[in-house]
């Protein structure tokens, strides 16, 4: 007795590409960027996007859109979602600036992909977290810390 394979088999396809991944080309959109890093630092320390949003202290639909590159969140729930991740703002900015190189090189840089990658490259270079220290953007001199000028 021989098996046949059906003659119809069911495809799975993509509803939308996925966020972060530019499709035609073009510069990816910080929302985008930036809603993925935050998805994938949450996922990386195995937390629920309700435990994330209640220790921001915003809606859980809000982040889930925010993630999905959906919403174009302010500076104030960026810090606040990177607080309750364990960030700083400065640390996001970092990682979304390392996912924009990659994007834009089309994957062949390797860049800083996650916190723990972070902290390891801080580690090495000697520089400070400042996590929980007061330390601002623009407060440390060391190496991977970002200076916003006005």
């Amino acid at each position: 007795m021989t098996h046949h394979a059906p003659r119809h088999q069911a495809r799975i396809l993509p509803l939308r590409p996925p966020a972060t991944e530019p499709d035609d080309g073009r510069e990816p959109l910080w929302r985008q960027v930036v809603g993925g890093v935050l998805r994938r630092e949450r996922l990386a320390q195995e937390r629920t996007l309700k435990d994330v949003a209640d220790a921001a202290r915003i809606s859980m639909p809000y982040l889930s859109e925010v993630e999905r590159g959906l919403k174009e969140a302010s500076s104030e729930v960026l810090a606040a979602a990177a607080q309750a991740l364990g960030l700083r703002l400065a640390d996001l900015l970092v990682l979304v600036h390392g996912e924009i190189v990659r994007l834009g090189a089309g994957g062949r840089t390797t860049v800083v992909s996650s916190v723990t990658e972070l902290s390891s490259a801080r580690s090495r270079t000697g520089s400070r977290s400042g996590h929980g220290h007061g330390h601002g953007a623009g407060s440390g001199s060391g190496p991977g810390d970002v200076r916003l000028a006005a």
